[in-house]
């Protein structure tokens, strides 16, 4: 249980923040790359929890 709690958390938040992250994304008054935002915050993400991850 101990490992699946980051996970826990962050599908907690994504449920949270989904309605306001996506209104924000499709306003029509925004600029094109907002999608590229989100995207490149996911690839940081992954890799910095990559990174962590110990090698055997």
């Amino acid at each position: 249980m101990n490992q699946q709690r980051p996970l826990i958390l962050l599908l907690l938040l994504a449920y949270i923040f989904t309605p306001t992250l996506y209104a924000w994304v499709i306003s029509p008054s925004g600029v094109w790359y907002k999608p590229y935002i989100i995207w490149l915050l996911v690839i940081v993400a992954a890799f910095v929890v990559q990174r962590r991850k110990k090698t055997p």
